[in-house]
């Protein structure tokens, strides 16, 4: 099967001003926005940078695994760069936020394509465990930092741009790019052609009643693996795509491995039944808590994982992680209590789910 690799072999000699973009290239968009451009990318939307030349500018520098997500992010940068389609696409209006005390990771960045549209590509969560924590406020907050800081980056953009908008991200992204839009004014709204959220995790039961939420639903493309497992969690008024991938289970989340065909996704007609089983579950579960108990159970688990010193995801499986987060639980009663109380919920959601099918 082919991947956005090929896809960039085929299509790369076409530019968007011959070609319009398609959901393929709104996933790659999504994918290079995983890239650090600190100091490289105009922070403010009117100066402009080609994607070639920031390419050659991240390049030109050290210590580059520790400004992508993974290392396929730099190949992915060089392929693009490459190419007609995408090497003088413009790049400008970077943000990146990122404040501990405050849980919260943010950043974007806007592509002027040919077709005369501009891209707004949201960040999803990136390997910090500041990132992944502020995921899980999700479960219980109205909105989240991020979320904030995404409606304020789309309206600044539409201040100092007359241009119409596409919103796309992967992940968090892709919940960051429906927050944008949904919250934004009107105006600003019908700017908007079209919102692509790859993955990305849903909403409170609040927001699906909203007024600006409802509104821009008919612009949203969701798109989720067959084995969907951040993008099925929490509530969706949209429907969704579902997209073969040639990974596994929660590794599907993977956008290097959604199958592409030519300008598009090879589909599958429904996710699979173990996504269902834990969708119901989750939602079971998530049910069965107080929104007060939602809010201690994430943050207990955030001081469990962040006992050790450990500040992202690739450190936690570290052995001697392990043994921190087992003085943690030995050391605080009400730790101990607050997980047993919420895994006796999660088995009691496992096998009410399991007397449903």
């Amino acid at each position: 099967m082919y991947d956005m690799f090929d896809y960039l072999e085929w299509r790369g000699d076409l530019p968007f001003a011959k070609v319009a973009p398609n959901p393929v290239d709104m996933l790659i968009f999504s994918t290079l926005s995983y890239i650090s451009y600190d100091g490289i990318v105009p922070e403010t939307p009117g100066r402009r940078i080609s994607l070639r030349e920031a390419s050659e500018r991240f390049f030109a520098q050290t210590d580059l695994e520790n400004k992508v997500r993974v290392k396929k992010d730099l190949e992915l940068l060089e392929a693009a760069a490459d190419t007609d389609r995408f090497g003088e696409v413009g790049m400008s209006f970077y943000r990146n936020v990122f404040v501990p005390e405050e849980e919260t990771q943010f950043a974007a960045v806007t592509f002027y394509l040919g077709d005369g549209t501009a891209v707004l590509a949201f960040r999803g969560t990136d390997r910090t465990l500041v990132g992944w924590k502020e995921d899980f406020n999700m479960a219980f907050q109205e909105s989240v930092p991020a979320q904030r800081e995404a409606l304020r980056y789309v309206e600044e953009f539409a201040i100092n741009s007359l241009m119409p908008m596409r919103l796309t991200g992967h992940s968090k992204g892709g919940n960051l790019a429906v927050y944008g839009a949904a919250k934004t004014d009107l105006y600003t709204q019908q700017r908007i052609v079209e919102i692509h959220n790859q993955d990305g995790p849903g909403f409170s039961d609040k927001m699906m009643t909203d007024v600006g939420y409802l509104a821009i639903v008919p612009k949203i493309s969701t798109y989720v693996p067959e084995s969907s497992v951040v993008g099925i969690l929490l509530e969706h008024e949209e429907p969704y795509t579902v997209i073969k991938s040639k990974q596994i289970g929660p590794m599907q989340h993977d956008p290097y491995s959604w199958d592409v065909m030519r300008n598009d996704f090879i589909y599958m007609e429904e996710i699979s039944e173990g996504s269902r089983f834990l969708d119901r579950t989750t939602k079971t579960w998530l049910a069965s808590m107080t929104t007060k108990e939602r809010n201690t159970l994430v943050d207990v688990i955030y001081e469990i994982l962040t006992s050790g010193g450990a500040s992202n995801t690739g450190e936690l499986v570290h052995p001697k992680q392990i043994g921190n987060y087992l003085k943690s639980l030995v050391s605080d009663e009400n730790k101990r209590f607050t997980i047993a109380n919420r895994l006796v919920d999660l088995v009691q959601a496992i096998m009410e789910t399991q007397k449903k099918q």
